[in-house]
């Protein structure tokens, strides 16, 4: 049941393939959920080509679906924690889990051969990549046919005045029935009664038209209607304050026009245009910023690092479930620190989990399999172990000889080079390897001589430390301090735990590799009083900052002023959506989603005076006036899924950075239109320090009598804008793209 004009969601190339044929066929497989319940299911594409639907062998047979697009991964093997723990070895070739986004759970499969099991793996791989590689042109109309089959209730390929309004619904815009009947006698063009084949084209052509689109293309197309390469080469130019060639504007006909004869001529038709302002060259990201574009041979200590806290929780960190899972999803989202919160365990194996909670456990050596497999698929550079130890000294052996021999050579255990460094090597130097953040018993000194011991026998884990109080507690629940494994100890290179006694006693007395992790309190309250010797401090030292322990919701804090104040690890916890994760995102946007962003100049400097709250002159000040028109935004979700509900969409614009560029602003709401409101509302900010600000727009569904709903967001450094006339893609709560859904801004930065 696909209407005539429009074929499933894929490339041509897929067509007839037999990779795309068997699942389409379908088949049976085993569906794991415990040791117990192994259950078959009927599983199969459907023909929009782009839903799986599973059966049940239930009498009351209910029906299940979930998109290609909502997988993340897909993995062959017993990898997914539910199958090394329901399933026995010999079985390791049938089984293969399916890895959605955001915060569904995974789906455990075994099929009944490992013929059949590859098959199954490498045809929903093709068909995901095939899926992530169609044009937003392309996904557009898939989104909309889907929407048209949904709303074709009876099936028969052709569209009623009653389907058509249900569509319209569908795709979120509300029309009073006038407007609907017009449109409707203007495609039915038959007068039948309903709409079919070329007629739902036509009506397709009036909906996706774009108003704004027009008046920016007309301007520019000079030539007999269409656009030349002059014609865009001065669009390039004038608008988009790009420093373009009559090449570029070649290179952009040749790369995106639709049209073969009006490529012949060198002209750009008006779809032709559009499709290049929804490409990575029309986004509001820099895409040469996409790459890594920054230099990584500066000592580590010189980048803000991306951190994540409690690491193993999937949820709050009271009862919420532990799993090796948050550490593959924490290093796939490009975080480069993570934290393992260490216990004695049955068997001799120690565990990790939230002490002295209901948080559940997992095993040490899982989850350093875990960390090992996910590390290095996001960005090669170096991720840090950070331990949090509560061990015995045996069960803290048998952690060391796991690291040891799950991680290989890639663990770093001496120091590069053969004397002794002075300084932090460079997330260069140090590509896919493992450094380990915990107490060391002696300096690091040892390692280029007699050993010493360092009068710190490690005693305590630093969370505990910050806080007397706490520490008083933990003391009495632990009746004697734990000691430190030498096995252990001597892992600690270049990330060594020490208790912090303010600036000036780091300054005299630690070495560059001895660092100290903050509570959030304490670390704001430093970034507010003292944040120019807070900058100094981490210009030869790392500072890790973690969320306070009475976030039992697993909630952040705002990770900025602590940035301002040069702090490399600021940690938040990933597993909870919120604005502190978007805008940490955000920070990592850019640079290859290494995790590893440089630092300003200033605040590598020891002789800096920057100071983010007092602000005062130096090369950190570039006074910008950011000029931002907000001009329309397309085919929003829908937040409410109630049957009446349409988006009243509106959009603000948050500024993050040093205390002076902080502010929002917002548009007015529209009402009762998501598929494609307008606004054309021009905002003015002032930017006084460009390198540490972010820019975040924010869309939400205006709502007079509760919060408004979050709808979609990205978030961008002020330094990767691109100016023009520009696409913003969203994403979702869980910071995962929305298909389809963007906003159009037009972007102008002078010097103030």
């Amino acid at each position: 049941s696909t209407f005539p004009y429009f074929g499933p969601p894929l490339s041509p190339s897929m067509e007839g393939d037999t990779d795309l044929q068997f699942l389409l066929v379908g088949g049976d497989l085993l569906k794991v959920r415990s040791s117990s319940w192994k259950k078959t299911r009927f599983y199969k594409l459907q023909e929009d080509c782009q839903t799986m639907w599973h059966e049940s062998k239930k009498t009351f047979k209910f029906n299940q679906t979930f998109s290609i697009k909502d997988i993340s991964v897909v993995r062959a093997g017993r990898q997914s924690e539910g199958l090394r723990k329901n399933t026995e070895e010999p079985v390791e070739g049938r089984c293969f889990s399916i890895i959605f986004k955001g915060r569904r759970k995974n789906l455990d499969l075994m099929a009944s051969s490992e013929e059949e099991a590859k098959q199954w793996v490498t045809s929903l791989e093709k068909i995901m990549s095939n899926m992530e590689n169609l044009n937003s042109q392309q996904k557009t109309e898939h989104w909309i046919f889907n929407c048209l089959r949904k709303a074709d209730k009876n099936r028969d390929n052709k569209l009623s005045l009653k389907e058509l309004k249900d569509f319209l619904h569908q795709i979120n815009i509300e029309v009073d029935d006038q407007y609907a009947e017009k449109l409707f006698q203007e495609c039915d063009q038959s007068k039948c009664g309903h709409l079919a084949g070329d007629e739902i084209e036509h009506f397709y052509s009036l909906l996706t038209h774009r108003q704004e689109i027009d008046t920016i293309y007309g301007e520019y197309a000079k030539t007999t209607g269409f656009m030349s390469a002059e014609n865009l080469l001065e669009f390039l130019i004038k608008e988009q304050r790009e420093e373009a060639t009559l090449a570029d504007a070649h290179r952009l006909i040749n790369k995106y026009e639709l049209d073969d004869k009006a490529k012949e001529k060198q002209l750009m038709t008006q779809d032709g245009f559009l499709m290049y302002l929804h490409m990575p060259e029309g986004l509001v990201l820099n895409p040469t910023h996409k790459a890594v574009h920054q230099d990584m041979s500066q000592p580590l200590n010189h980048y803000f690092i991306s951190s994540s806290h409690n690491t193993y929780l999937m949820e709050d960190q009271l009862k919420g479930p532990s799993s090796t899972e948050a550490y593959a999803r924490a290093l796939i989202k490009g975080c480069r620190c993570v934290e393992l919160d260490c216990w004695d365990g049955s068997d001799g194996e120690p565990v990790i989990y939230h002490g002295y909670t209901l948080t559940s456990k997992i095993l040490f050596k899982d989850t350093i399999k875990a960390i090992k497999e996910y590390a290095f698929k996001t960005s090669d550079y170096p991720v840090i172990l950070s331990l949090e130890n509560h061990c015995s000294v045996e069960q803290q052996r048998v952690m060391a000889q796991h690291m040891s021999s799950i991680l290989g050579s890639a663990l770093l255990t001496s120091p590069l080079g053969d004397q002794m460094p002075t300084d932090f090597p460079s997330p260069e130097e140090l590509k896919g390897r493992f450094l380990v953040k915990g107490k060391r018993l002696t300096k690091l000194e040892a390692c280029f001589g007699p050993e010493e011991t360092a009068g710190d026998d490690g005693s305590l884990t630093e969370e505990e430390e910050d806080d007397k109080e706490e520490e008083e507690e933990e003391k009495k629940k632990e009746g004697k301090k734990l000691k430190l494994a030498k096995e252990l100890s001597d892992m600690v290179i270049y990330c060594k735990s020490v208790h912090f006694n303010g600036f000036q006693d780091a300054k005299d007395n630690l070495g560059f590799y001895e660092m100290s992790s903050f509570k959030e309190r304490k670390a704001m309250a430093l970034a507010e009083e003292s944040a120019n010797s807070y900058i100094h401090h981490n210009v030869d030292k790392l500072s890790r900052i973690y969320p306070a322990g009475t976030r039992t919701d697993s909630s952040n804090y705002n990770p900025v002023p602590l940035w301002n104040a040069g702090c490399q690890i600021v940690s938040l916890n990933f597993q909870t959506s919120c604005n502190d994760m978007d805008v940490n995102q955000g920070r990592f946007l850019t640079n290859g989603k290494t995790g590893y962003v440089l630092k300003p100049a200033y605040m590598r400097d020891l002789g800096s005076e920057f100071d983010p709250i007092t602000l005062t002159a130096g090369p950190w000040l570039q006074h910008k006036t950011l000029h931002l028109m907000i001009v329309s935004a397309q085919q929003l979700p829908k937040v409410n899924q109630k049957k009446t509900s349409i988006v009243d969409a509106l959009v603000k614009v948050e500024i993050h950075g040093v205390p002076a560029d902080t502010a929002d602003k917002e548009t007015p709401y529209i009402e009762n239109n998501g598929f494609n409101p307008m606004w054309n509302e021009n905002f003015k900010f002032d930017v006084y320090v460009p390198e540490l600000a972010l820019v975040r727009f924010v869309v939400e569904d205006h709502d007079s009598v509760t919060d408004n709903d979050f709808v979609g967001q990205f978030t961008v450094p002020f330094t990767s804008l691109q100016m023009g006339y520009r696409h913003v893609p969203l994403l979702n709560k869980e910071g995962d793209p929305l298909p389809s859904a963007g906003l159009f801004v037009h972007i102008m930065i002078m010097d103030a």
